[in-house]
């Protein structure tokens, strides 16, 4: 049963931890200059997504790596999250950095004022994951504890719902601009110049930029705390279990069947390391290999000596 979380409380002025003061994702002195430098924007639009093959197209069980044994030749470097004098947002730094592509939820709730007022708010998060499909359920990850809870998070407490919006690539600059530190409880709505467009299920607004939109309602929180010897009892992060009550597709970008969405229209935007999103603009289809078939190819009993898992290397 989800513990009662409700709070009318304003969170506390102190600095968020993944504040870009206190992280300092940008690498660049001078970042205009360093974008100057750069080709300009291709929008690959025909094809808007192509495929290639796969890099071994005869690639059978047992071949492993592609990379002719380099990878086996390099060494690898041991990293305790804990170990002392390393700061915490090394570990984020890392983490970000290496677990990509992610998808970015771009979250749209609503709240009140102390006085009563509504408001809403809008913001991508790069901590979402998609869990389930029956019922749908997303994961939303926030840095921080309640005590210092996001805009969004502090909505999704009082309300418990949301629409999750899918960042497309001509919409990057508009969602990225949500990101911005704005007080509470300015809405992103006006700076990013997005437009909202009405949900059926849950009162926060879909965004009508967005290719694919999901209404959510919450159905768990779990709040975290450190394991830092320093910071003991700190409250760190916490993990949003959201359900997907509705699901919108735009007219072009969906199959007659309603169960594809097209990758060159969608042109979904992920998140990378430091300030970097990744364009999604080729892909590789590799069949799933099924267990009789490559059996009767004779692709398997040879590997594990005819004793099924019994064969298999020891880690």
């Amino acid at each position: 049963m989800r513990e009662n979380l409700k709070s009318t409380q304003e969170p506390e002025p102190a600095q968020k931890l993944d504040s870009e003061s206190h992280v300092r994702r940008n690498p660049h002195g001078d970042f205009n200059a360093v974008e100057a430098s750069r080709p300009p924007y291709n929008s690959f639009s025909k094809p808007g997504f192509g495929f290639q093959q796969a890099s071994r197209t005869d690639w059978k069980l047992g071949d492993g790596a592609n990379d002719g044994g380099e990878s086996l030749s390099k060494k690898s470097v041991e990293i305790d999250p804990y170990e002392k004098g390393r700061p915490v947002v090394s570990n984020y730094k890392l983490l970000i950095s290496g677990i990509i592509p992610r998808p970015v939820g771009f979250v749209s709730t609503m709240g009140k004022t102390e006085d009563g007022k509504q408001t809403t708010n809008l913001a991508p998060f790069s901590y979402t994951g998609l869990i389930n499909h029956d019922p749908p359920l997303l994961t939303i990850g926030f840095a921080g504890g309640f005590d210092k809870a996001k805009d969004t998070l502090r909505n999704l407490r009082e309300t418990e719902e949301c629409t999750v919006n899918i960042i497309s690539e001509h919409m990057l600059e508009a969602a990225n601009s949500c990101s911005i530190n704005a007080p509470y409880p300015a809405s992103e709505w006006t700076l990013s110049g997005l437009t909202p467009a009405p949900s059926s299920v849950v009162k926060p607004a879909r965004v009508k930029e967005s290719v694919f939109s999901i209404e959510g309602k919450v159905v768990d929180f779990k709040e975290f705390e450190s394991k830092n010897p320093e910071t003991p009892g700190k409250k760190t992060g916490v993990l949003v279990i959201v359900e997907g009550v509705r699901l919108w597709v735009r007219e072009d970008a969906i199959n007659e069947e309603r169960n594809l969405i097209d990758p060159a229209i969608l042109r979904p935007v992920s998140r990378l390391g430091g300030i970097t999103y990744g364009l999604l603009r080729e892909g590789v289809e590799i069949p799933r290999p099924d267990w009789e078939e490559q059996r009767k190819q004779g692709n398997v009993d040879h590997l594990l000596g005819n004793k099924g898992d019994a064969g298999r290397p020891k880690v």
